[in-house]
C-alpha cells in the first residue's frame, strides 16, 4: 500500500493586497507636489532628501516619517493634491 505524502507550501499564506493601476508619467516635475514617505531609520535618507531638494528646487516636497514597518497612509486630501510619491524603506 502506498504512503500518503502531504506537501506544504513554504511561502505561507499571503494576505490579500489592494492593487491599483499605474499612474501616467509626469511630463515635468516643476510645480508638482511630491510626497517623500520614509519607513524605518530616517537618518539614512537625509542625504537623498537634501540632494532631491537641491536638484529639484521647483518641486513642492512633503514628507512623513515613521519607525514602523509600514508607511503612514496619505489622507484623502493629500491624495488629491499629491502628484507623486517616493517610498523609502530603510532597515
Amino acid at each position: 500500500m502506498a504512503e500518503k505524502v502531504r506537501c506544504i507550501n513554504p511561502t505561507g499564506i499571503s494576505e490579500p493586497v489592494d492593487t491599483y493601476p499605474l499612474a501616467p508619467r509626469l511630463d515635468t516635475l516643476n510645480g508638482k507636489t511630491i510626497h517623500f514617505s520614509i519607513t524605518g531609520e530616517p537618518d539614512i535618507t537625509i542625504p537623498l532628501e537634501k540632494k532631491l531638494k537641491k536638484d529639484y528646487p521647483k518641486v513642492n516636497w512633503t514628507q512623513k516619517k515613521t519607525y514602523a514597518p509600514s508607511p503612514i497612509q496619505l489622507t484623502e486630501e493629500e491624495m488629491k493634491t499629491t502628484d507623486a510619491v517616493i517610498l523609502a524603506v530603510c532597515w
